[in-house]
């Protein structure tokens, strides 16, 4: 299962995300096990930032990928304060050491701060061009962001948000409009961090298919052709639950369930962040 970006290329709609993660050394060495766990089972989307773990987090998975990373399709994020069209290039610079690697596939504003897009743009343009970045994308853009993103530049591939069962407010308007645009969305936490795996809603649906409360709802998240799941998973058998949810078909009394529960938004909504 892969979503296609705008570039025409695909990624897989299953990636890791590792927020959280690199905090406890005690773990350090299942949460390396477990990403390479996920390389061997195809979820090769994955994804970090400089503000994980202070770059920590970079480490880790730069750690977890050497020797493999043309497996890996790698994304990283610039906080906003470091976003200006000098700042990009060099928080990049210092992601790509913590990783080991001389690029990344994609670098996304990890949220809008003050600096104007096209100072940050500049930065992102500059990277493609010394090869350092292959592609650039945002993150936590709400639609009015979006729609005054792309009205002065071209070439986002994505817009990284909060999206789960519980977080359905982007539904409304900024998922059908990504939609349209071509652009596919990211969504992280899509398992509410874990909170949603209490649902009885959640564990019938599960019982119908033989499978996990967290493999219906990362099921219900991939259900839509145009978004990414990057859910973090920190032991080899946490990953494995995640990956089988690619195997697993939500039917529509699964859905209509699922609605009743974890109602659509009946209006706009403004986007949540974790």
């Amino acid at each position: 299962m892969t979503v296609l970006l705008p570039s025409g290329e695909t990624v897989p709609a299953l990636g890791m995300g590792t927020w959280m993660m690199a905090e406890d050394p005690a773990r350090r060495a299942g949460e390396i096990a477990a990403l390479r766990t996920g390389l061997d089972l195809g979820l090769t989307l994955v994804d970090t930032a400089e503000m994980y773990g202070s770059g920590a987090s970079e480490e880790l998975v730069g750690e977890a990928v050497a020797g493999r990373r043309d497996e890996v399709f790698l994304v990283s994020k610039v906080l906003p304060s470091n976003a200006t069209a000098a700042g990009t290039v060099k928080a990049c610079e210092a992601s790509l050491r913590r990783l080991g690697t001389d690029r990344l596939d994609l670098y996304l504003l990890h949220w809008r701060g003050g600096v104007p897009f096209a100072e940050t743009l500049e930065g992102f343009a500059a990277l493609v061009a010394a090869g350092k970045i292959r592609h650039w994308g945002v993150s936590n853009l709400d639609l009015d962001d979006m729609r005054e993103l792309t009205a002065s530049s071209g070439g986002c591939q994505t817009n990284q948000i909060l999206y789960n069962l519980s977080r359905r407010g982007p539904e409304h308007d900024l998922l059908p409009w990504q939609a349209s645009a071509g652009m596919p969305v990211m969504a992280y936490s899509p398992v509410e961090q874990g909170r949603l795996l209490g649902s009885p809603v959640l564990a019938a649906v599960a019982a119908r298919h033989d499978a996990t409360p967290a493999q219906v709802a990362l099921a219900w998240v991939l259900r839509l052709p145009h978004v990414n799941a990057i859910p973090k998973a920190g032991s080899p058998e946490h990953v494995r639950e995640n990956a089988r949810a690619l195997e697993l078909r939500l039917t529509d009394q699964d859905l209509a369930d699922l609605d009743d529960a974890f109602p659509p938004p009946a209006g706009p909504e403004p986007l949540e962040m974790l």
